[in-house]
Parts: C-alpha cells; structure tokens; sequence
C-alpha cells in the first residue's frame, strides 16, 4: 500500500533533473540541459538524439511518464 500512495505523489523538477542526471551518469547517456532555449522558466532536455522541455514546479506522474517516453528512456527509469 505504502508504495501505491508514494507513486501517486508529485515531485519538484529538481529532484527529478537530479534523479534524471543519476539514470544517465549510471548508464553512460549524453544529458544535456539548456535553459536558454526554454520559454520563461522551462528547461530544454536532451538525453542522447532525444530532447524534450520540462516545465517548472510540480511534476505529476502522469507528466513525468510523458517525458521518460519523450526522452526515449523506460518508465521505470527513475
């Protein structure tokens, strides 16, 4: 039960920039982030050929699973 309240939950950007920045250090993926080409205070990320932009603040699950598959990495990634 523990784990399905845990999954509902939202996560910051950071924490999963900081996350995302483990994943790629852990299997050798080219992570790139560029703030200058966000609007406003999106990122722009690239893992690898993949780019996607991340918006700020609050990430929910069903966003993050959206940027996991738009970056081309497996949902369980993270």
């Amino acid at each position: 039960m523990l784990a399905v309240v845990t999954t509902l939950l939202s996560v910051k950007r950071e924490r999963f920039l900081s996350q995302l920045r483990r994943y790629c250090r852990k299997n050798r993926l080219a992570l790139r982030l560029d703030q200058g080409r966000g609007k406003g205070s999106h990122i722009t990320v690239e893992v690898g050929s993949r780019r996607t932009i991340i918006k700020s603040g609050e990430l929910r699950p069903g966003y993050i699973a959206l940027l996991l598959k738009q970056l081309g990495l497996p949902p369980d990634a993270l």
